[in-house]
Protein backbone atom coordinates (compact mmCIF):
# COMPACT_ATOMS: atom_id res chain seq x y z
CA UNK A 1 0.00 0.00 0.00
CA UNK A 2 2.80 2.82 1.17
CA UNK A 3 4.82 1.90 -2.33
CA UNK A 4 1.74 3.07 -4.39
CA UNK A 5 0.92 6.22 -1.72
CA UNK A 6 1.62 9.66 -3.22
CA UNK A 7 2.24 11.13 0.01
CA UNK A 8 4.89 8.65 0.60
CA UNK A 9 8.12 9.15 -1.38
CA UNK A 10 10.22 5.87 -0.52
CA UNK A 11 9.58 2.67 1.65
CA UNK A 12 13.16 0.76 3.22
CA UNK A 13 11.75 -2.93 3.91
CA UNK A 14 13.82 -5.82 2.54
CA UNK A 15 10.58 -7.52 0.99
CA UNK A 16 10.36 -5.43 -1.66
CA UNK A 17 12.68 -6.07 -4.79
CA UNK A 18 13.84 -2.68 -5.37
CA UNK A 19 15.00 -2.79 -1.82
CA UNK A 20 19.09 -2.72 -2.03
CA UNK A 21 19.83 -5.50 0.77
CA UNK A 22 16.71 -7.65 -1.20
CA UNK A 23 18.58 -10.73 -2.24
CA UNK A 24 20.60 -10.52 0.89
CA UNK A 25 17.41 -10.56 2.95
CA UNK A 26 15.68 -13.52 0.49
CA UNK A 27 19.13 -15.93 1.13
CA UNK A 28 18.91 -14.63 4.97
CA UNK A 29 15.48 -14.60 5.91
CA UNK A 30 12.00 -16.84 5.61
CA UNK A 31 9.84 -13.95 5.41
CA UNK A 32 10.92 -10.33 5.81
CA UNK A 33 9.46 -9.52 9.45
CA UNK A 34 7.22 -6.78 10.16
CA UNK A 35 9.22 -3.73 10.74
CA UNK A 36 9.30 -1.05 7.85
CA UNK A 37 10.63 2.62 7.42
CA UNK A 38 9.04 5.09 5.20
CA UNK A 39 9.46 8.80 4.18
CA UNK A 40 6.70 10.99 4.11
CA UNK A 41 6.28 14.29 1.47
CA UNK A 42 5.97 16.99 3.65
CA UNK A 43 9.06 16.75 5.83
CA UNK A 44 8.12 16.84 9.89
CA UNK A 45 4.94 18.47 9.56
CA UNK A 46 3.73 16.01 7.33
CA UNK A 47 5.28 13.09 9.91
CA UNK A 48 3.65 14.57 13.50
CA UNK A 49 0.34 14.78 11.24
CA UNK A 50 0.22 11.47 9.99
CA UNK A 51 0.74 10.59 13.77
CA UNK A 52 -1.56 11.80 14.92
CA UNK A 53 -3.95 10.60 13.10
CA UNK A 54 -3.23 7.12 13.45
CA UNK A 55 -6.22 5.37 15.63
CA UNK A 56 -5.46 1.46 15.17
CA UNK A 57 -1.02 2.23 15.14
CA UNK A 58 0.18 3.17 18.46
CA UNK A 59 2.89 6.12 18.90
CA UNK A 60 5.64 3.74 20.69
CA UNK A 61 9.42 4.60 20.99
CA UNK A 62 9.56 0.01 21.66
CA UNK A 63 8.68 -1.50 18.50
CA UNK A 64 8.72 -5.15 19.94
CA UNK A 65 5.13 -5.94 20.94
CA UNK A 66 2.17 -7.88 19.67
CA UNK A 67 0.13 -4.94 18.70
CA UNK A 68 1.10 -2.39 15.73
CA UNK A 69 3.19 0.56 16.79
CA UNK A 70 5.10 3.62 14.99
CA UNK A 71 7.81 5.71 15.66
CA UNK A 72 9.09 9.13 14.74
CA UNK A 73 13.16 7.99 15.10
CA UNK A 74 13.95 12.15 15.27
CA UNK A 75 12.50 12.75 17.84
CA UNK A 76 12.33 8.59 20.02
CA UNK A 77 15.18 6.50 19.35
CA UNK A 78 17.33 8.69 17.77
CA UNK A 79 16.90 12.04 19.11
CA UNK A 80 20.11 12.37 21.04
CA UNK A 81 22.30 12.05 17.77
CA UNK A 82 22.84 15.51 16.22
CA UNK A 83 20.52 16.40 13.81
CA UNK A 84 23.31 16.46 10.86
CA UNK A 85 24.47 13.16 12.02
CA UNK A 86 20.59 11.78 11.95
CA UNK A 87 20.67 13.04 8.41
CA UNK A 88 24.02 11.34 7.48
CA UNK A 89 22.99 8.35 8.73
CA UNK A 90 19.51 8.02 6.47
CA UNK A 91 17.38 9.48 9.69
CA UNK A 92 15.28 12.39 8.17
CA UNK A 93 12.56 14.44 10.10
CA UNK A 94 10.57 12.67 7.39
CA UNK A 95 11.16 9.13 8.41
CA UNK A 96 8.63 7.22 10.29
CA UNK A 97 8.82 3.69 11.50
CA UNK A 98 6.00 1.24 11.68
CA UNK A 99 5.69 -2.29 13.71
CA UNK A 100 3.49 -4.16 12.30
CA UNK A 101 0.92 -6.61 14.86
CA UNK A 102 -1.27 -8.92 14.68
CA UNK A 103 -4.53 -6.63 13.98
CA UNK A 104 -6.04 -7.60 10.92
CA UNK A 105 -4.46 -6.16 7.62
CA UNK A 106 -7.19 -4.36 6.44
CA UNK A 107 -8.09 -2.22 9.55
CA UNK A 108 -4.31 -1.17 9.59
CA UNK A 109 -4.09 0.09 6.05
CA UNK A 110 -7.13 1.79 6.66
CA UNK A 111 -5.30 3.28 9.39
CA UNK A 112 -2.10 4.21 7.24
CA UNK A 113 -5.01 5.84 4.25
CA UNK A 114 -6.96 7.91 6.60
CA UNK A 115 -3.46 8.88 8.47
CA UNK A 116 -2.01 9.88 5.08
CA UNK A 117 -5.25 11.48 3.89
CA UNK A 118 -4.27 15.57 3.13
CA UNK A 119 -5.53 17.26 6.70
Amino acid sequence: YLTGHPRVRRVHYPGLADHPHHALASRQMDGYGGMLAFEIEGGAGAARAFLGRLEVFTLAESLGGVESLAGYPATMSHSAMPAEQRRSAGIGDDLLRLSVGIEDPDDLVADLARALAPA
